[in-house]
């Protein structure tokens, strides 16, 4: 059933256009029937949805699936917010890292778009953003403490940083960098934050006090992996759900209020947990989340823990992107020679392989799905632009100094390609028809205390017209608005 707090903000925005959330595919709640459509905007008690064929047509908002009301409800939250937009957790709304923005700049000028500001004292580490109502936040290792940290979108000022872990740079590898390599999520005024040794903490997202803690070894009997705990948590309605790894429960399902336990996922056993953040999907008709580990991927029933079903896949030393599944279609992709696999979960939960290649062999910079379509950084190609139907590459670029591997996002059409190696930010058109490059600088100034092996790996966010990146302790804003 839709929520009051829904229909509140659809009356609110009921008239805002949102032809920037592109296609994907919609469910409905009572038969699990799909359909591939654009959100076009919300009109009362209806969402419009414009169909490949050109033509829209509403469909009652309590009809859908849980989590299309649940997308509904985050991107308009997104376009509405005082502070000029939301991203409230590691991909945005859905996981799709496709930022809502439009009125985007579409071509740079030759030095790259104004930098706004430059704030120098966000710890050391990968973590990325979430930003909500003018506030960013974000995670970084300060001395022998991970922090989270709390900065003014406006002017880049610090709000507030407060300490809620350990991180001595034992037990995990720090030979690349140390420090939380995973994303804060914030919900109803709250952050839940992993760091890499295991601590998750809920934190008041206005003052940083610390709400509650678990471990996920401590607690859980988990196992990370060699790089330490990397995910950035789920939080699903009142459930935040985690995957501490190990031989007990795999993954847990929290009260996110309290911490306290819910389900434990007991029969999805996969010793590491490797480093893949959880997404929530309604597939077939069942609401559950699915995991990418190193050998498999699971879908476990959302109100249970219970294991649905189990992909396997060849992946090895680490798994790192988030899967990508569109109705009851899944895919997955890993570097270190691996490539990518396309595979189908039937109604019965039985997983057949639609095609596996080696075209996106995409290390950790994130794969995106945009149409038909899915961009990323491949190990050797560079950037690449793959068929998702039928796994092949449409078209692949690379520049061994300025676009050689990365991470990628998009926002208003364009791809916003961040190369690690010397952070040079590259924009691109999402389109199949070729290699089209409409800009590039490269980020500067870049951090001092990066471990000498370390890159710029931080995931580039789009969002209120403000690009954000980050190199360590050092994070950049970037005026994007046309």
């Amino acid at each position: 059933m839709i929520t009051r707090s829904l229909l509140v903000i659809c009356a609110v925005v009921a008239v805002l256009a949102t032809a920037n959330l592109k296609a994907r595919t919609w469910t409905q709640a009572a038969t699990g029937r799909t359909i591939e459509a654009e959100m076009v905007k919300v009109e009362g008690s209806n969402v419009l949805l414009k169909l490949a064929s050109g033509q829209t047509v509403p469909v009652p908002l309590n009809s859908l699936s849980e989590a299309d009301q649940a997308y509904i409800k985050e991107a308009l939250a997104s376009v509405s917010s005082t502070g000029g937009g939301s991203w409230t957790t590691f991909r945005g709304p859905g996981s799709t890292d496709i930022s809502p923005d439009t009125g985007l700049l579409k071509e740079w000028p030759a030095d790259g778009p104004q930098q706004k500001w430059v704030f120098d004292d966000a710890g050391m580490g990968y973590s990325g953003f979430s930003i909500v109502g003018g506030n960013l936040y974000t995670m970084g290792t300060k001395g022998s403490d991970v922090h989270m940290v709390c900065i003014n979108t406006a002017d880049g000022s610090k709000v507030w940083s407060k300490s809620f872990s350990e991180d001595d740079q034992k037990g995990y590898s720090a030979g690349w960098g140390h420090g939380p390599r995973g994303t804060p999520t914030y919900s109803d005024g709250k952050l839940y934050g992993l760091g890499p040794k295991g601590t998750l903490a809920c934190v008041d997202a206005e003052s940083g006090n610390i709400d509650w803690k678990v471990h996920m070894i401590d607690d859980f009997k988990g196992k990370a992996g060699g790089w330490g705990y990397s995910e950035s948590p789920l939080v699903d309605g009142d459930k935040l759900i985690v995957a501490p790894g190990g031989n007990e429960a795999g993954i847990v399902a929290l009260d996110k209020a309290t911490g306290k336990v819910i389900w434990k996922a007991d029969e999805v056993r996969p010793g590491k947990a490797e480093y893949a953040s959880i997404l929530v999907v309604e597939m077939n008709g069942v609401r559950q989340y699915v995991k990418f580990f190193e050998k498999v991927v699971v879908g476990v029933a959302a109100d249970s823990g219970k294991l649905l079903w189990q992909g396997d896949f060849d992946g090895r030393t680490a798994v790192i992107p988030t899967p990508i599944v569109e109705g009851n279609q899944v895919y997955v992709a890993a570097g270190y020679g691996v490539g990518c696999k396309a595979f189908e979960v039937s109604s019965s939960n039985e997983v057949t392989t639609l095609w596996e290649n080696k075209v996106m062999k995409n290390h950790h910079g994130g794969v995106i799905k945009f149409g038909d379509h899915l961009y990323g950084f491949s190990d050797g190609p560079g950037l690449v632009c793959q068929d998702w139907k039928s796994g092949e590459m449409v078209w692949q670029e690379k520049d061994g100094q300025h676009l050689a591997k990365g991470a990628v996002h998009i926002a208003d059409g364009m791809i916003y390609a961040l190369n690690e190696q010397n952070g040079a930010v590259t924009l691109v058109e999402a389109t199949p028809d070729g290699y089209k490059e409409k800009g590039r600088f490269v980020l500067e100034p870049q951090s001092s205390q990066r471990n000498p092996q370390g890159k710029v790996w931080t995931h580039p966010v789009v969002i209120g017209g403000q690009l954000y990146l980050r190199d360590q302790e050092l994070l950049h804003c970037y005026d994007v608005k046309d």
